[in-house]
């Protein structure tokens, strides 16, 4: 019998080895849980959200100067883009202004010319009219003085 509580013995003290153990496992484990979850004082919380505050006071100042760089950027490429399209507009406007004016003057050239040129013809014809005007008055003039003659 005496083995039989003898190994009775062994066994509490195996368990109570194992239960002082994992007590103590325990203890250290729901400590550091404890420290992880408890609440903070009101001195703390404060300081954390000030760090977190700046920080995304940071965040975002940071992001407003890439948006400002990305916006001066496509300014830039804008300003360029829109003056070299004026400037290819105002060439484009200058060069068919050019080509109008050209154009005007040549057609105003050809109408004085062709004007010029039918005054004449009215001037010759005119001409052309006095002189037979003239020819049938001396003919008359030679008609009549042969008539007294006669």
């Amino acid at each position: 019998m005496g083995e039989n509580n003898n190994s009775n013995n062994n066994d509490t003290n195996i368990n109570s080895k194992d239960f002082m153990i994992g007590t103590l496992i325990g203890g250290v484990v729901g400590a550091a849980i404890a420290l992880v979850f408890a609440p903070k004082s009101g001195r703390e919380l404060r300081g954390d959200i000030n760090e977190g505050a700046q920080q995304v006071t940071h965040q975002v100042k940071d992001r407003a100067y890439d948006i400002k760089d990305i916006a001066q950027e496509k300014g830039a490429d804008w300003k360029e883009k829109a003056y070299t399209t004026g400037s290819d507009l105002k060439r484009k406007a200058m060069d068919t202004t050019s080509e109008l004016t050209k154009n005007a003057s040549k057609k105003t050239k050809e109408l004085t010319e062709s004007v010029q040129g039918k005054l004449q013809e009215k001037r010759n014809k005119e001409d052309e009219a006095l002189q037979a005007a003239e020819n049938v008055a001396e003919a008359v003039e030679d008609a009549a003085k042969e008539l007294e003659e006669k």
